[in-house]
């Protein structure tokens, strides 16, 4: 089999992993599109990457796995030296400015992480290759493999998978949990403790200086929104995570423990859970604030933020002119950089409605929630006006057909689609009236 054969192969049997940020790049004016992604280096810059497989071989039966073992599929593997010299001829063409790096788990854990080893000192030693390096670490592997993998890669990632431990060993009976968390806890370790070395002496080898990241699978397993940004905030706080991926569960094989084939996959509760994930790492908000127990799902018409203010209308109107930015975070259509340039605009002056959208402010959201020096409201806005500028009306016009994964969601009632009534805009009113009445 040739080279540009088993990357095809390999190349389809990673897109699944959901650690970057686009997949299939199609960059003008370039004859080799197939693996590209896009994700973001320690630095902030947005690098293309090549995302692929060392081999699609693997012993695992996870049944949510295209690559797993009872799976019938064409098999192949790169050597180290193959896969090396290929990333190289990428990047010295511009076509990629770094690597993702994943293998399915060939003879052990061990032996796996051992040739993704090589391909990484093939790359850094043989060829200078100072680009991006993104690396999946094998559950299971040795500490010592965990830690040279470390000093060859920028980022590494373990694969959460699942977001309960039931779920785990139902789906993918190979994997334990000690086995993931162990090195996550290791790189976390070993971070803090490089941290301190380069602090004594700067040119010390760093170890994975892009963090750790991980993935889960959503759609595959009966957990609810709640548990899933629940675990994400735990895994943030106890291994300092840099991102939590969410991959909306794709069929790919058929399986009775998993969801029939042509069921479409959730991606509006993704991009929900992304939603949730970016109030966790940037807002400071709390799982238990997003979600609870009560209502262990997102509304899929308002986004968590939005939904979250409904709900504590008694919190608001929030007076830009003297809240922290704390508080100024929980508004909706204020965000980071807003909060930010409001406390620093304030100190020369009061801010009225002009001064906010200057600076940033979505004033289309944020009026019903805030007090300027020139905008009421004394009293609390209407819940109904707020959620008529607040619901996500696009969800009408483009995501209809996703709307009914959310239909036995407790707590929310199936709402009208445009298609039902005639209009987007008949659709929004009649949604408008359910969620007040619910929320």
């Amino acid at each position: 089999m040739d080279l540009m054969e088993k990357l095809t192969i390999l190349v389809a049997g990673a897109k699944y992993d959901a650690a970057c940020t686009s997949s299939g790049a199609d960059r003008p004016g370039k004859t080799v599109m197939a693996g590209c992604c896009h994700t973001f280096s320690a630095d902030g810059r947005c690098v293309s990457l090549l995302k692929v497989l060392m081999t699609n071989y693997c012993v695992y039966d996870c049944k949510y796995c295209v690559n797993r073992a009872s799976n019938d599929c064409r098999r192949t593997a790169f050597t180290p030296e193959e896969l090396a010299g290929l990333t190289v001829e990428f990047y010295r063409r511009n076509y990629i400015e770094g690597l993702f790096l994943s293998s399915g788990v060939i003879r052990s854990p061990d032996y796996t992480m051992e040739r993704i080893i090589q391909t990484l000192q093939l790359l850094r030693r043989r060829y200078d290759f100072r680009g991006y390096i993104h690396a999946k670490t094998i559950p299971g592997a040795a500490p010592e493999l965990v830690r040279r993998l470390g000093l060859l890669a920028d980022r590494l990632s373990v694969n959460v998978e699942l977001p309960s431990e039931r779920s785990l060993n139902l789906l993918a009976p190979n994997k334990k949990r000690e086995a993931i968390f162990s090195p996550m806890k290791q790189i976390r370790l070993e971070t803090e403790q490089n941290r301190q070395e380069l602090v004594v002496y700067k040119k010390a080898p760093q170890f994975a200086p892009a963090g750790q990241a991980t993935q889960m699978i959503i759609g595959a397993s009966p957990e609810t929104d709640y548990q899933i940004i629940t675990l994400a905030a735990a895994m943030y706080g106890k291994y300092a995570l840099k991102r939590v991926f969410y991959s909306a569960y794709i069929p790919a094989v058929a399986d009775s423990l998993l969801p029939a084939p042509d069921v479409k996959p959730p991606l509006l509760r993704e991009h929900r859970l992304y939603q949730a994930d970016w109030l966790l790492r940037q807002y400071g908000f709390g799982a238990e604030e997003i979600l609870s127990p009560e209502t262990p799902n997102f509304n899929p018409y308002l986004d968590p933020k939005c939904n979250w203010a409904i709900n504590n209308m008694h919190r608001f109107p929030v007076d830009v002119n003297a809240a922290g930015p704390e508080t100024l975070l929980r508004v909706p259509g204020i965000g980071p950089t807003s909060a930010r340039r409001i406390v620093a605009a304030r100190r020369n002056g009061r801010l009225g409605v002009a001064e906010l959208k200057r600076i940033g402010v979505v004033w289309k959201r944020a009026q019903y929630f805030t007090r300027t020096s020139d905008w009421p409201p004394n009293t609390r806005p209407d819940k109904r006006t707020a959620i008529r500028a607040l619901i996500d009306s696009t969800v009408y016009a483009f995501g209809a057909e996703q709307i009914s994964l959310f239909q036995d969601t407790p707590g929310i009632r199936p709402l009208p689609t445009a298609r039902d009534v005639g209009t987007v805009a008949e659709a929004v009113e009649e949604a408008v009236l359910c969620l007040a009445s619910s929320l």
